[in-house]
Parts: C-alpha cells; structure tokens; sequence
C-alpha cells in the first residue's frame, strides 16, 4: 500500500507541474482545447493544489503538504495581483488569508519539529 501510494504521489505532482508550467498543453491533451484567459491561472493554482497533495501523500506529516499549497498559492496570486489584469474582488483578501494560513502552519511544523528533539 505505502507503494502505491508513493506511485500515486508522483503522478499527482507530474500532473501538477504540467499543470503549473504548460497549462494550454495539458488543456489540449486533457479536453481538446488550449486554456486560455482566466482559465490558465486557475490551471496553475490547479497544478499547486496537486503538487501539494503529492507531497502531502509522500511518506511524512501531510502538515508540509498543506504548507506547501499555501506558500505557493500565497505567492502566485499575490504575483497576479502585482502583475495586474486579474485582479477581482477577493484576490487580496485571498492573499493575506493564505500568508495567515501558511505562518500558522509552519508555527504548527516548528512546534511538531521541536517535539521531535
């Protein structure tokens, strides 16, 4: 079981890269059409969460797979914000839930981390 679980992480993280970095090509080969529009920055945030479900899936505390999503999530939207273009309503407020999010989680790695000693 722990096998395939593992298996199963690195498909999920493949896919999650691709996602993250040719999102119009996993488009196209997943439903026949390019992504275009707001459709690519969700499929990057798509390609974050699987990333981090990977990582959450692999042998050790899912805490760090959690952690992982919300930095780079944090990151990439507030990239989109700075960048300009997309920017709704809810984008900023996203941001600083997400940088909230990841300092209490890693508080949270720091403390199982200590613990451990």
């Amino acid at each position: 079981m722990k096998k395939l679980l593992i298996v199963v992480a690195l498909g999920e993280s493949a896919t999650g890269l691709a996602f993250l970095t040719v999102p119009s090509l996993v488009g196209q080969l997943l439903f026949g059409q390019e992504l275009t529009g707001v459709a690519v920055p969700l499929a990057r945030v798509t390609g974050t969460a699987l990333i981090a479900l990977g990582i959450a899936c692999w042998p050790g505390p899912p805490l760090v797979g959690m952690l992982s999503y919300s930095a780079l999530v944090t990151l990439y939207l507030a990239y989109l914000g700075f960048a300009g273009g997309l920017v709704g309503v809810l984008l900023w407020p996203a941001v600083v839930l997400h940088v909230t999010l990841t300092a209490l989680l890693t508080c949270d790695i720091m403390r199982m981390l200590r613990n451990l000693r």
